[in-house]
């Protein structure tokens, strides 16, 4: 019998655990967390904090008995090291388990800036469930509330933040909201939108103290502005849960690194989903891609060729899709453009609406676009397809709004 493990039970782990299980009906499968409770998603937790769910409506699966039924381990418990030549892991309580395939699943973990003062009671993150039960107990109508941090993470969390009601104040160190994901004409976009729906926006701007005073917070910027503020949420980004693999020989950059099948630098050892760092579709660039549709995608072909079966990834195609107060705003692939390529952009203002492209050579390579979600399949279809345009280049170039009338001309005409 074939012991698999898998180091971390959000949705990659469990999606691997139920592949595997399928794929073998006899192994052992035993599926490590260190929160207390079923398996949930983070990115159901804004919808927890708008109230639009219970804490039930994150949970992974509904079914109470749904592990145990697949015959898949649930082990709460913190891995602390890797012995990859026995073959074991070490948890923080002392306790040894062996294994004979693992998948590093282990996700990312929120950026704590050093900023004197980040580790006050009235600092939150929000990353857990535990972490959503405290801003529910601490924020509510007219709470004095400062965000730092305005990325993609921070933009959902702020959303989620709105709907409660406070006094909010989001401050971006970037020159723009979501600078990795946004260009300047749809940051500064972003930008507008939110502050007319009164949150107050300070980019280009760091936190650099934070301090008691009385039940309050005081919170001092780098140029020299000072807030006082009832609570402070910490959004600056996340990064990668890899200390633990210190000493274990898998190799490591900014994530795990992997090959096609998700296998990391030491056989019978794969990662998938926000630990992950692999190569990027068209540009041939490892990245961790952290969203979920790819995190569940890498487990499923990680689990499959744990369990011997044959399944690589083509490459991870970066995109990021994002819904702030209602406006939403999306990038695809090289949406920054590249050397010598060309680009089209339609922006209106009044409307809110924007869309870039970037080509190269004929072909599509990149895009930013706000308001125009209509168009959402589409590019990513022309962009991860990278469909030869030849004539359609030019007709974007002039008139970017033809985007369908060029999929169906170019990209359903070569599927055919």
């Amino acid at each position: 019998m074939t012991r698999h493990v898998i180091i971390g039970n959000g949705p990659a782990g469990v999606v691997a655990a139920e592949t595997l299980r399928r794929a073998d009906a006899e192994a052992g499968i035993t599926l490590i967390g260190d929160e207390a409770g079923p398996p949930y998603s983070r990115m159901a937790i804004p919808y927890l904090l708008m109230g639009k769910i219970d804490e039930a409506g994150t949970y992974l699966r509904k079914d109470a008995d749904h592990f145990e039924r697949l015959r898949i381990r649930m082990l709460l418990g913190r891995v602390a090291a890797i012995n990859s030549g026995a073959r074991t892991l070490r948890l923080a309580d002392g306790g040894i388990l062996p294994y004979d395939r693992l998948l590093i699943a282990s996700g990312a973990q929120p950026v704590r800036p050093p900023v004197p003062g980040i580790d006050l009671p009235k600092v939150l993150s929000c990353w857990t469930l535990a972490d959503a039960r405290a801003i529910v107990a601490g924020i509510g109508r007219g709470v004095r509330v400062l965000q730092m941090g305005a990325g993609f993470i921070g933009c959902i969390i702020m959303e989620s933040l709105a709907a409660r009601g406070p006094q909010l104040t989001v401050v971006e160190m970037g020159d723009r909201m979501v600078p990795r994901m946004l260009d300047a004409v749809a940051g500064a976009m972003l930008r507008r939108w939110c502050e007319a729906r009164g949150v107050r926006v300070l980019t280009g701007r760091r936190v650099v103290a934070i301090s008691s005073a009385g039940e309050a917070l005081l919170v001092r910027l780098d140029d020299g502005q000072t807030l006082e503020v009832d609570v402070l949420i910490s959004a600056t980004g996340v990064k990668p849960n890899i200390a633990f693999l210190d000493g274990s020989g898998v190799a490591v950059n900014a994530g795990v690194l992997v090959d096609t099948t998700l296998q990391t630098s030491i056989a019978g050892i794969y990662a998938a989903g926000d630990v992950a760092e692999a190569v990027e579709f068209g540009t041939g660039l490892r990245v961790v891609n952290a969203i979920q549709p790819d995190a569940v995608e890498q487990a499923r072909i990680a689990a499959l060729n744990m369990a011997g079966q044959s399944a690589t990834l083509p490459g991870t195609f970066v995109f990021n899709i994002l819904d702030t107060l209602g406006l939403i705003s999306a990038s695809f692939g090289q949406w920054q453009g590249i050397a010598g390529g060309e680009t089209a952009q339609l922006l209106d203002e009044t409307r809110f609406r924007y869309l870039r492209l970037a080509f190269d050579g004929d072909r599509l390579v990149g895009a930013n676009c706000i308001g125009h979600t209509e168009h959402i399949g589409v590019l990513r279809g022309l962009i991860q397809g990278q469909v030869r345009l030849g004539e359609w280049k030019d007709r974007l170039l002039a008139n970017p709004l033809q985007l369908s009338e060029a999929y169906l001309a170019r990209g359903l005409a070569i599927a055919h």
